[in-house]
């Protein structure tokens, strides 16, 4: 679809075919004790929109700006819908689901961005994608420029789980740990695009990144039977993901398909929360040290910050904190309760339902349709589980070794 740019911050709009990431003017504000200004927001033409809501059927790929060559050399969407049984039971809550991004080509909702971010190189005859990330875009970029043939640079923090940065340099990535922070990660990565070109994928600075992960939103809404949950549970950290989602639902409803958008929460640790209070003190200032062992969503100084805040307050939503020790135990209900095996992070969206569980109900009735968005999978970071989970001894090879095992 023909499409254009509109500054989150000033409104300014700009229409170019050329690549471009933030508001030159907005841009100029930043520093690193506020969220980042500039972001933009990809529009479409009304009119191009209310005929994509006539169709009988849609899919993602109908909202996007960009066509996706060769869907099927990396195949994104489609992901289950699972109503747990055992939790529904156990909550009294029979609308609840998940959504199983966490079983996308590779592990990850990371790669909905970075779909659309190789068709965006693609369409401009670019093949190099750099970006900065903890692991799981990383990983997502890398798997997408395997499948493509995209030569990706990825900037890390040394410290980032061994297992996500493993998969990088497996899908062929040219991986560069750095000694800092994510946030540190972020500029270096940036200063590279600009000396040595190619497509930056930086989560909400290519406004890609966002339009990518709303393509949740809509595909749900057609699992779903042509309409929207009441309640989405989101784990948040620089505020890319829940941006996404919510603007997909938001393009749903310019487009006439919906009426009316989900109540979406923001969850998110207690030790990396700085979109929750900036929602519930509208000062949009960063935190000073993120301390989560959920490490994809350990941000200081969260990237679309502003745009999450100002999405949320759309949707009539609201925010909800866990901390670490509620993100594990939410870990292994899932994992024991559901089957369900995901990362901290996304787990931290279950916690949030679950603390949330009495709040929702209370407003919304027992029969509320709950999804809890599931972002990747457990074998992600399974250095999560340290000192908290032990394989057991060795038995001895003899039967009398099982009896004892097992005697009462």
């Amino acid at each position: 679809m023909h499409f254009t740019y509109v500054c989150n911050d000033c409104g300014k709009t700009f229409t170019t075919d050329k690549v471009i990431y933030q508001c030159p003017d907005c841009a100029k504000e930043n520093d690193d004790l506020h969220f980042p200004k500039g972001n933009l927001i990809v529009t479409y033409d009304r009119d191009e929109l209310k005929e994509l809501g006539k169709k009988p059927h849609v899919t993602f790929y109908d909202f996007f700006p960009y066509d996706v060559p060769d869907k099927d050399s990396y195949p994104v969407g489609n992901t289950p819908v699972v109503r747990p049984k055992r939790l529904i039971g156990k909550y009294g809550t029979p609308g609840l689901f998940f959504k199983m991004d966490s079983v996308l080509p590779s592990g990850s909702f990371k790669d909905r961005a970075s779909q659309l971010v190789a068709a965006q190189a693609l369409a401009h005859g670019e093949k190099k994608v750099c970006l900065a990330s903890t692991g799981n875009a990383g990983a997502a970029m890398s798997c997408a420029g395997a499948a493509y043939g995209l030569d990706i640079v990825l900037f890390v923090p040394e410290t980032a789980p061994v297992n996500k940065l493993m998969q990088s340099v497996l899908y062929g990535a040219t991986v560069v740990p750095v000694k800092g922070t994510y946030d540190d990660a972020f500029k270096l990565s940036i200063a590279y695009t600009k000396h040595f070109g190619g497509i930056n994928r930086n989560t909400a600075y290519n406004p890609m990144t966002i339009e990518g992960k709303k393509s949740v939103s809509i595909e749900l809404f057609e699992q779903l039977g042509r309409r929207v949950p009441d309640v989405v549970y989101v784990p948040v950290g620089d505020g890319c993901i829940i941006s996404g989602v919510i603007k997909g639902f938001i393009d749903l409803k310019e487009a006439g398909l919906t009426t009316r958008l989900p109540h979406v929460v923001c969850v998110q640790s207690k030790q990396s929360n700085a979109i929750s209070q900036a929602f519930k003190t509208g000062k949009c200032d960063a935190i000073a040290h993120a301390t989560t062992k959920a490490d994809s969503i350990s941000v200081e100084n969260p990237a679309s910050g502003r745009m999450a805040v100002r999405y949320l307050k759309e949707c009539d939503g609201w925010t909800v904190e866990v901390d670490d020790s509620e993100i594990f135990k939410g870990q292994m209900e899932l994992v024991r309760e559901s089957g369900t095996f995901v990362e901290p992070a996304a787990a931290c969206a279950w916690a949030g339902f679950v603390k949330d569980h009495d709040h929702l109900v209370k407003s919304y009735g027992k029969d509320v349709s709950a999804c809890v968005l599931l972002t990747g999978i457990g074998f992600k970071d399974m250095a999560a589980f340290q000192g908290e989970v032990s394989m057991p001894k060795p038995i001895e090879n003899s039967v009398e070794a099982v009896l004892e095992r097992f005697k009462d």
